[in-house]
């Protein structure tokens, strides 16, 4: 059988070295609720990140 993952919301925010213990803890977290949480470097400026939340 073949999962859909569906992407729930995406936002653009401030890059912060410590942005991925935020997103770990909450994948750590919410795993068992089916979320789960991507974060990555915005491809057109350095200083965002793009935070995403998905249904797995």
């Amino acid at each position: 059988m073949d999962k859909k993952i569906e992407t729930l919301s995406t936002v653009k925010i401030k890059h912060s070295d410590d942005l991925y213990k935020i997103v770990d803890s909450l994948n750590r977290t919410l795993k068992e609720d089916d979320l789960m949480f991507g974060l990555a470097l915005d491809d057109e400026d350095d200083g965002k990140a793009v935070f995403t939340i998905y249904r797995t």
